[in-house]
């Protein structure tokens, strides 16, 4: 625990860590954090979607042996920590205090390109490292090799923010930006520059975005597995599939690239469905409790990613703050385990589940 960081005493539920965050954060880096791109819908969606699925009670069976146990490399829970930016925003021990926690509770960390601290300075036992594709492919391999060399097990690509759309949110509270991600000094920025009547948008920051090529290429240049960040269709999932890529991540970006997109969570059963059951999936996208980890694992993910919780946790307590989280957030999943009957993941079904919510103005 960093000097100064406590828990607060009215935390009862992990979500609590929001409310406590906005107290915390300056109201413009709360703003970013909690928005999205355009008028905030996607955000929106994540968090209507998940609360619209119900979960059955079953009674009267023997769980004494109840664990939380992931089948991806056995896992003590199925709970990773997403790559968020610039983590120095939240803390000023940045990924270093989140990968204290992570290592403390036996959570793999995926840390971001753009994180704060270099890659090199973030150390623990269970580390991924998420990869945005670099304007060479040079600079885009430098990065893959730094991360092998320094015991990242796993290069989660991402592959859904080709360009950045904006949000009025952050930018209507005045959050500016202008950070410098640790990583990439020294290596060539992306220029947008266009010729006269040429889209700055496809001529310009498109220039350099990734293509199924990319994915081909990445996956010859590298022993370490590789996983897509950022897949909603279907048909996009399969080729992935095809691609020899180890796992997959359903994810709409948290609501922060394609105000129009549809939430992760819907999108999650067509994906399990096309890629069949051997396939590793992790979701992301609106996870706020225990039960919301439960509801993606019935409808066929292996494991959730947590991010805005995790900087809103970070900036509340530190390494204490995320570590706690995670445990809310498991006991959380135990409790809904429990009373729904199941005694792992693996008896977790969207046969658990009951009809969705009606929506306001039905039923």
């Amino acid at each position: 625990m960093a000097d100064g960081d406590a828990l607060p005493a009215n935390i009862h539920c992990a979500r609590d860590y929001e409310d406590l965050a906005r107290q915390v954060l300056e109201a413009p880096t709360f703003a970013h954090v909690a928005g999205g791109a355009g008028r905030d819908t996607a955000v929106a969606a994540n968090l209507a979607a998940l609360e619209a699925v119900r979960i059955t009670p079953r009674v009267l069976r023997d769980l004494t042996r109840g664990a939380t146990t992931c089948r991806l490399e056995g896992r003590p829970h199925p709970i990773w920590l997403a790559p968020v930016a610039f983590q120095e925003l939240f803390h000023t021990g940045a990924e270093r205090e989140t990968a204290r926690a992570a290592a403390a509770t036996g959570t793999c960390m995926v840390v971001s390109t753009l994180s704060s601290l270099p890659l090199e300075e973030i150390t623990g036992p269970d580390r991924w490292f998420q990869l945005y594709v670099q304007s060479s492919r040079d600079a885009t391999l430098d990065l893959v090799r730094r991360a092998e060399a320094a015991g990242y097990g796993a290069i989660m690509l991402t592959i859904d923010a080709p360009v950045h759309a904006p949000g009025l949110t952050s930018l209507r509270a005045g959050f500016r930006g202008g950070l410098t991600p640790a990583n990439l000094a020294g290596y060539a920025p992306v220029d947008p520059a266009v010729a006269p009547g040429e889209s700055r948008v496809f001529q310009g920051f498109l220039r350099h975005a990734p293509t199924w090529a990319d994915v081909e290429w990445l996956r010859g240049q590298t022993r370490l597995p590789l996983w897509l960040k950022g897949v909603l269709h279907p048909g996009d999932a399969t080729t992935a599939r095809e691609a020899g890529v180890d796992g997959l991540v359903v994810s709409n970006h948290g609501g922060r690239e394609l105000d129009a997109a549809p939430a992760s969570l819907t999108a999650l059963p067509a994906i399990r469905a096309a890629v069949g059951p051997d396939v590793p999936l992790l979701f992301d996208g609106g996870v706020r409790s225990g039960q919301d980890v439960f509801r993606a694992i019935a409808l066929g993910a292996d494991g959730v990613m947590i991010g805005r919780l995790q900087a809103y946790a970070l900036s509340v307590a530190g390494a204490l703050g995320v570590g706690h989280l995670i445990k809310l957030l498991r006991e959380e999943l135990e409790i809904c385990m429990a009373l729904s009957g199941c005694a792992s993941l693996a008896d977790i079904t969207q046969a658990d589940l009951g009809a969705s919510r009606p929506a306001a103005g039905e039923g």
